[in-house]
């Protein structure tokens, strides 16, 4: 192969033209022939027997031109990409083939968009606000109650029913006196004060006794669905038995049970140092992220197009794999999500444009800061990938090509120059006694997040089983995870 031609056009664009010399372009045909040659018939000759020089007289010389070059175009665009002195980015696209000398040679044309020229703004300095955190003993106490619920004991209470208690009901929903589907249930467990029902059912239970018969006058909400929204209801409900949790004493036989700690005190500590931590954590990602979002406003480029549907094919793809660990078809997650690929793919591309300028940002600040990263740098992040995801090193080798690794080392010493330059802007308002969960703003950290609203079953039942926390996925090396 030759490079005829490497021309930066208009539009942050590349012309290539590489010339597929006629030996080559014979051997790819030669490779289209074996590939096919079982499929062809030719009197005389069993399937697959007949030489290609027949072949080719009986059908045209042209028969395997269309899957030689089809073929040959994966090594076209590699070595067009490797032998141009320009930085290309995103997926080259093949614009011609011209063929020449009785088709025994060609010309491939292709089509490149070019790296961007990339500007940023001051990133030295940066500020934003940043909460001082702490944990009041009112958390650690919410902590610690709803701990002992999980591992209260339920019995049966021989009294009237009260909020908090687990209820055995039969009941039937009635609208203009008629029953209506999904209305009704047998023995079913409610826990008062839960939500499992429309507002007011609950309340409603609450004083009735075992044994005891009630209709119960609701209205349904009007955000409930179409046929039921802002109706009447009356619920025929029986109590057919009354449970109540009863919680472990708060001592230190309790702190031995649910820790690995000997003293109610010492769990406390544990708990609170805990908090602290997650709280500390979420409010750095926070104001990073707060950071980076500023320094990307000064971001001076022209993003092709290619570098965004680039990133959005990572992304669809981030999700495929997810979906797949979980047992479940992209497919079928879109379609419980109640979209179709297309718009999934157009609901990602803010964030993916948000991606790429970020990521061409903290380029192009680690090389003016003229960043290197020194072998032992490199070594330990390859051991520290090796030991995230259960591997051997020489494995994270190869699935990690090392120009990416150091170009990731790069990136998060951007990111730390930015942090550790940064200034904390002085809070408007004082943080009130009610600790909220703080709200993460974008980072630099991909992956995706669905939300589905849901609508509140007439009756839902559920489980007293505490979900684990999901646990996150660090971003360095995180090419080794997903090859």
């Amino acid at each position: 192969m030759k490079l005829n031609k490497s021309e930066k056009k208009e539009n942050n664009e590349v012309e290539l033209v590489v010339e597929i010399e006629a030996e080559e372009l014979d051997g790819a045909i030669n490779k289209a022939y074996l590939k096919n040659r079982n499929h062809i018939a030719v009197p005389g000759f069993r399937k697959g027997k007949a030489p290609r020089k027949i072949v080719e007289r009986m059908y045209g010389a042209d028969i395997f031109l269309s899957d030689a070059l089809e073929g040959i175009m994966p090594e076209v665009l590699r070595y067009a990409i490797e032998e141009t002195d320009f930085e290309i980015v995103g997926y080259p696209k093949i614009s011609d083939v011209d063929l020449k000398d009785d088709n025994k040679s060609a010309e491939v044309i292709i089509m490149a968009a070019l790296y961007p020229e990339v500007k940023v703004g001051e990133y030295k300095g940066v500020s934003a606000p940043k909460p001082v955190v702490e944990v009041l003993d009112a958390d650690v106490d919410r902590d610690i109650e709803s701990t002992r619920t999980r591992n209260a004991r339920i019995e049966k209470a021989e009294r009237a029913a009260q909020n908090g208690d687990i209820t055995v009901i039969d009941f039937e929903g009635f609208v203009d006196n008629v029953a209506f589907e999904g209305g009704k249930g047998e023995n079913y467990e409610l826990e008062l004060g839960s939500g499992q029902f429309i507002p007011g059912f609950e309340e409603k239970v609450e004083g009735m006794v075992e044994g005891e018969e009630r209709d119960i006058d609701l209205v349904f909400p009007t955000e409930y669905q179409e046929d039921l929204a802002g109706k009447a209801v009356v619920f025929k409900v029986k109590l057919n038995e009354v449970k109540e949790k009863i919680l472990p004493e708060l001592d230190d036989e309790f702190a031995k049970d649910v820790s690995e700690f000997d003293t109610l005190d010492e769990y406390k500590a544990d708990i609170k140092a805990n908090m602290l931590e997650t709280r500390q954590k979420e409010v750095d990602e926070t104001f990073e992220g707060v950071l980076l979002d500023k320094v990307v406003e000064t971001l001076e480029a022209d993003v092709p197009e290619a570098m965004i549907e680039e990133r959005l094919d990572a992304a669809i793809q981030n999700m495929s794999r997810q979906m797949s660990s979980y047992g479940m078809q992209p497919e079928q997650y879109l379609q419980m999500m109640g979209m179709t690929p297309e718009m999934y793919r157009e609901r990602m591309r803010e964030s993916s444009e948000k991606q790429v300028r970020l990521g061409l940002a903290l380029k192009k600040i680690a090389e003016l800061e003229g960043f290197e990263i020194s072998e032992e740098e490199l070594e330990d992040e390859y051991k520290d990938a090796a030991e995230r995801f259960s591997m051997e090193v020489d494995k994270i080798k190869e699935s990690a090509p090392r120009e990416d690794i150091i170009e990731d080392l790069k990136v998060r010493k951007a990111i730390k120059l930015i942090v550790d330059n940064a200034k904390v802007e002085e809070l408007k308002e004082e943080p009130t006694e009610e600790k909220k969960p703080t709200k993460k703003a974008t980072t630099k950290k991909t992956g995706t997040k669905e939300e589905a609203a849901e609508k509140k079953p007439a009756a839902k039942k559920t489980t007293t089983t505490k979900k684990p926390a999901a646990k996150k996925e660090t971003k360095s090396t995180k090419s080794a995870k997903d090859e």
